[in-house]
């Protein structure tokens, strides 16, 4: 009697080597606090609420030692940290990807690619890209239907009005097996900017599967005063569900 193959597993990775240049931080923006922590570590805390993942996978630049001071809870089971990040995310990425197929994860494998900077992503929206696409032979990622009208330019000006139709505001996490990811990135070089890009170069058509307009990647300054309000937010609505539960249940008690 043959056993049957083992189920894929789904793994998190996490490419944190960026510099973030744009947000005009002193430091690293993945390690800025917000709502009292780093950014990176809201990241974390929605794939932690997964029960579906694995592992999850962190690629900080070598000698980086912000990461260890902004996520010092960054030690489970299951919590991985290589310092194998590279001069682009495409590179970073890559070579998580290779570390995480020689020590654990083998080829047929999810892996769900996912920025530091998206620190507003949702548990339940990593597990609706989880079940939307674990079956799909190509894999998929997050993405916006486009809402703005969107415009061409040429010196400055208007060119031309585009159909918004069918354009979509890529998101991550975007889920691919892992050895047809690293394949595709390897051929692909460390110019693209997200995996489907790269997926996409090779005759593919990953799935899109909506998001939601909150999981922005926070890139500008005036980007961090609406993340930190939004998690502020769901903070005190998480807050205000526990002392009603708490209510409750004395009141039952109380009976």
């Amino acid at each position: 009697m043959t056993s049957e193959p083992a189920k894929p597993r789904f793994f998190a990775l996490i490419p944190c080597a960026g510099a973030g240049s744009r947000a005009n931080t002193p430091s690293p923006k993945q390690y800025q606090l917000l709502a009292g922590k780093a950014m990176v570590w809201h990241t974390l805390q929605a794939f932690r609420q997964v029960t579906g993942i694995t592992g999850i996978w962190v690629v900080t630049s070598p000698g980086d030692e912000g990461f260890q001071q902004a996520c010092p809870d960054f030690n489970q089971p299951h919590d991985t940290l290589v310092a194998v990040g590279g001069a682009t995310r495409a590179l970073s990425v890559r070579n998580g990807l290779e570390a995480l197929l020689a020590q654990t994860a083998k080829a047929d494998d999810w892996v769900l690619v996912h920025d530091a900077a998206r620190c507003l992503i949702k548990p339940e929206q990593i597990r609706a890209l989880m079940q939307a696409c674990q079956n799909d032979a190509v894999g998929g990622l997050l993405g916006l239907p486009l809402p703005d009208t969107l415009k061409s330019s040429f010196e400055g000006r208007v060119a031309a009005t585009i159909s918004r139709a069918d354009k979509w505001l890529a998101q991550t996490p975007q889920m691919f097996r892992v050895g047809t990811l690293l394949a595709a990135l390897g051929a692909a070089g460390d110019a693209v900017t997200d995996e489907s890009s790269a997926m996409e170069a090779q005759g593919l058509k990953p799935l899109l599967v909506s998001g939601s307009a909150q999981n922005f990647k926070v890139t500008y300054p005036e980007d961090f005063a609406l993340a930190e309000a939004i998690l502020k937010n769901r903070l005190e609505a998480d807050q205000g569900r526990s002392r009603s539960v708490e209510g409750r249940l004395k009141a039952e008690h109380a009976c």
